[in-house]
């Protein structure tokens, strides 16, 4: 354990982090089991250190261990976690957390058990932590860590602290709240570069973020749904067409049928196809305002971010594509964003929003009609500056 402590302490002097995420702020940290998901890349790791370093400093009562060490081939988390505890241990942070194989059976015993003991875990957002074949469903706390939106990211390049604000916050009081942040700098001088390589915190090292992004992608298919879902390797090629076929057609009205025939399997297990893709965070599924997402198939699917779909397609991607992609990225993690005939997004069930300059048919304005235009810096009335959607975490 003393090697682990090392570990601990190295990473934490070594931590830099330039900016405090938003969900630290969100997360009840009183929990006794707390799980944060998230997608491969968006940061876990670092956000699981800055909030140890933050709060316990290095002090010993706070150990962080990544689960792909191999002591966890012999000793298991039951074991290790009471010895931490008897050595005074009080919160232990498991990051990689599914890699182990009874992670589940194992953390319950811990919860049951251990009542002095506060277990933070990190694993993918694959993982089915509150179904009711999960043994740890009633007594985990789970948040998701999403990428960086784009306020995160104009304050890591500008220095500035730009808060968050909810949706209805931001359409009813957008004019003053965007005069605020354009009087301090001019947004619009690091969107185009957000929609490209923004998202990910590749964009802090120095390295290809493009290629870091495309690694990324492969990860994912190879390791987090593949394992987790149990996934044949052999069918991986199947996997990487249908991502491509999505990104290459998006925002793609699913057919099946078709579907089915370009990567050559049959209809159901290009349905499942796609719910693993959705669940790690590689596109986005949008269902029609009037129906449940359990009965029906998506209306839309989209790919989860714009730096996926501009990795994906070498740059070559119709900046309307992109916008689109970034509104329903940003605005979906606090909000439900639907299909709607009528315009672009129904969000919350009651604002109707058009991204650049489609035009309203009749029937959608007798309702709450917005713009999100890209080349403003303040709006006025329903017009509203499409970076500012950025702003909602």
């Amino acid at each position: 354990m003393q090697a682990l402590f090392e570990t601990h302490i190295h990473l934490l002097e070594h931590l830099s982090v330039p900016v405090e995420r938003e969900l630290v702020n969100q997360i009840d940290w009183s929990q006794r089991l707390i799980g944060i998901k998230g997608s491969r890349g968006v940061g876990k790791t670092t956000f699981l250190l800055s909030y140890a370093k933050k709060t316990f400093g290095l002090d010993k009562s706070c150990l962080y261990v990544n689960l792909n060490n191999l002591l966890f081939t012999s000793r298991t988390i039951i074991s290790f976690a009471d010895e931490f505890r008897k050595k005074g241990g009080k919160t232990l942070i498991l990051d990689q957390v599914y890699k182990y194989p009874l992670w589940r059976e194992e953390l319950r015993f811990c919860f049951d058990n251990y009542k002095d003991l506060q277990i933070i875990f990190s694993g993918s957002s694959v993982m089915r932590l509150l179904d009711n074949s999960s043994e740890i469903k009633d007594c985990v706390a789970v948040y998701d860590l999403k990428g960086f939106s784009f306020r995160e990211y104009l304050n890591i390049k500008t220095g500035n602290s730009f808060k968050g604000y909810s949706f209805d916050e931001l359409v009813n009081n957008h004019v003053q709240i965007s005069e605020d942040i354009v009087s301090k700098v001019r947004p619009l001088a690091y969107f185009t570069d957000y929609l490209q390589h923004g998202y990910y915190p590749y964009f802090l090292e120095k390295q290809n973020y493009l290629e870091n992004v495309l690694k990324n992608i492969n990860f994912i298919l190879e390791i987090d749904i593949s394992y987790l879902e149990q996934i044949e390797q052999k069918y991986l090629p199947k996997l990487r067409k249908l991502v491509y076929e999505i990104a290459k057609t998006a925002p793609l009205q699913p057919n099946v049928s078709r579907l089915s025939l370009e990567i050559e399997t049959s209809r159901a297990t290009v349905m499942n196809y796609i719910n693993y893709l959705s669940a790690g965070r590689l596109i986005y599924l949008l269902y029609d305002q009037k129906n449940s997402e359990s009965m029906k198939k998506p209306s839309l699917i989209y790919m989860q971010n714009s730096n996926l779909l501009y990795s994906i397609m070498h740059g070559e991607v119709r900046q309307d594509i992109l916008y689109r992609t970034f509104f329903c990225n940003q605005v979906e993690y606090h909000n439900k964003v639907s299909f709607s005939v009528d315009c672009d997004f129904f969000v919350n069930d009651q604002y109707m929003f058009n991204i650049g300059g489609k035009s309203w048919n009749a029937a959608s304005l007798e309702k709450k009609s917005f713009f999100a235009r890209d080349m403003i810096e303040v709006g006025e009335k329903n017009q509203i500056p499409l970076w500012l959607m950025g702003f909602l975490y």
